[in-house]
C-alpha cells in the first residue's frame, strides 16, 4: 500500500512510499482510508515543532475516514462495508484524559491516517453520520470534537447565551455551528471581511475585523451592552488571551484551545479574579463525546465547512495552503 511518510522534518520532505498491507488482528478493523483532514497540530508535526523528538519515520495526520474492508477475530461493532471515522486518542473512550490516552493519539506519537489502509482497534472508530461524505467526516475527530467539548461540555451554552469565536479555522467554525444549534448568539472575528461574510452564511450574528478594529474586545463589549460574552472560544493563546478576558462577562468561561498567537505571556490575573472567570484548557475529547456530537450533527443536519479538497499527491500543497493561513474552515485530502 502507499503511505505518506515524514522521514525528515519539513513540508518539502514529505515522501510517498510503499509499505506492506496491514492485517487486522483480534479486535481490530481494517479500514480503507478515503479522506483525511489537516490540523494545525499536523503542520507543526511535519515541521518538527510539535515534538522535535518524535520518532521517525512517521505516517502523519490524525484525522481520517473510510470504509471497513475486513475485521479481525472477536470484532462486534463493525462489519465490512461500514463507513467509519477514527477517534483522535485511540485509548480514550470516556471520562477524563489520562497519560495513556494522550499517548494513543494518531499522527504522533503513533502512525496516523495518511495511508491507503490502516488497522485500528474497533473501539477507536465511530460510525459516520449518514448525511456526511468521507471528506466531511474526516474533519470531525479533532476540530469537531474539540469545539463540541468547548461549547457544549465546558461552556454549557444555552439559548440566550452569547459566544465569541476567534478566527475562522476549523474549530471556530464548528463552535459557531454548535452554538447556533444550541440557540446562542455568536460573534466571530477575522482579518478578512470576505471570511466574515462567509461566517454569517453559517449563522454568525456579528463579525469583527480585528485588522481594522484591533481593539476587538471593546467592539465585543459594544455588541453586548458592555456585559461581555458568556463564552470565548480562545484559539489564539498568548496573543489574544488578555483581550478575551476583557471581552468575557462576569462569571464567563474562556475555553483555551490553541496557541496560534504564541504560548507564553505575562498575564494580569486581577480581572480573572474580579470577574470570577473560568479558564479551561480543552484537549479534544473521548469517544463518548464524539458519539454525542455525531447525534447532534445528525439531528441538526450540520455540515462541516470545508475550504478546499486536495488529492493525495498534492499533500505538500495542502500543508502550504494551511501554512499561508488563508483558508476558511477545514482543509481535506482525498486518499
Amino acid at each position: 500500500m502507499k503511505v505518506i511518510e515524514i522521514a525528515e522534518f519539513g513540508i518539502a520532505k514529505l515522501t510517498s512510499v510503499e509499505r506492506p498491507d496491514p492485517q487486522p488482528g483480534p479486535g481490530q478493523v481494517l479500514v480503507r482510508v478515503r479522506a483525511v483532514s489537516l490540523n494545525y497540530r499536523d503542520l507543526m508535526t511535519v515541521q518538527g515543532h510539535y515534538n522535535p523528538r518524535q520518532k521517525l519515520p512517521l505516517i502523519p495526520l490524525s484525522d481520517g475516514a473510510g470504509e471497513v474492508v475486513a475485521v479481525g477475530a472477536g470484532v462486534r461493532r463493525f462489519k465490512p462495508g461500514d463507513r467509519v471515522v477514527a477517534i483522535f486518542a485511540q485509548k480514550w473512550l470516556g471520562g477524563e484524559p489520562t497519560p495513556a490516552a494522550r499517548g494513543s493519539t494518531l499522527g504522533g506519537p503513533g502512525d496516523g491516517m495518511a495511508a491507503e489502509l490502516v488497522a485500528l482497534d474497533e473501539d477507536g472508530l465511530v460510525p459516520i453520520p449518514e448525511h456526511l461524505s468521507f471528506e466531511q467526516a474526516a474533519t470531525l475527530p479533532c476540530a469537531g470534537v474539540t469545539a463540541w467539548n468547548a461549547v457544549v461540555e465546558q461552556g454549557r451554552v444555552r439559548p440566550g447565551h452569547t459566544v465569541l469565536a476567534l478566527g475562522t479555522g476549523g474549530v471556530s467554525l464548528f463552535a459557531l455551528q454548535f452554538a447556533k444549534a444550541a440557540g446562542a448568539q455568536v460573534i466571530i472575528t477575522s482579518s478578512s471581511d470576505e471570511k466574515l461574510a462567509k461566517a454569517k452564511t453559517l449563522g454568525a450574528d456579528h463579525g469583527i475585523n480585528y485588522s481594522t478594529q484591533p481593539d476587538w474586545d471593546a467592539a465585543v463589549l459594544g455588541l453586548t451592552d458592555k456585559a461581555g460574552v458568556d463564552q470565548v472560544v480562545e484559539v489564539g493563546g498568548a496573543g489574544t488571551l488578555a483581550r478575551s478576558i476583557k471581552a468575557a462577562r462576569m462569571g464567563g468561561t474562556i475555553t483555551i484551545i490553541g496557541v496560534l498567537g504564541g504560548n507564553a505571556t505575562e498575564l494580569d490575573l486581577r480581572p480573572v479574579l474580579m470577574k470570577g472567570l473560568r479558564l479551561h484548557g480543552v484537549f479534544v475529547g473521548p469517544r463518548e463525546m464524539f458519539e454525542a456530537m455525531n447525534r447532534a450533527i445528525t439531528t441538526h443536519r450540520i455540515e462541516p465547512a470545508i475550504d478546499k479538497v486536495f488529492e493525495r499527491d498534492d499533500l505538500q500543497a495542502a500543508f502550504e495552503h494551511m501554512a499561508a493561513g488563508r483558508h476558511f474552515g477545514k482543509i481535506v485530502v482525498r486518499m
